[in-house]
């Protein structure tokens, strides 16, 4: 039986995915290119490539994967 989590749902990482994809973080600025990390959820963590990451299960937390260029290719709730 699979794990669930009633305050995170496919639709949220999808959703998530859809603003974050492609884009770069900034620390306050929006724009087609950028998302400031103010926008964020409170909890949330950047995770460039070959970044150490704890295994706690934090359900509520946000994980933002960037590529070698600083680039968003994938999020998830973990």
């Amino acid at each position: 039986m699979p794990l669930v989590i009633p305050q995170v749902s496919q639709g949220d990482k999808g959703e998530w995915l859809n603003k974050l994809a492609g884009k770069k973080i900034s620390e306050n600025t929006s724009d087609v290119n950028t998302f400031a990390k103010t926008d964020l959820p409170e909890e949330h963590r950047i995770i460039k490539p070959n970044d150490p990451v704890t295994m706690d299960l934090r359900p509520n937390r946000l994980n933002i994967h960037l590529d070698e260029q600083g680039v968003v290719h994938d999020v998830g709730f973990f």
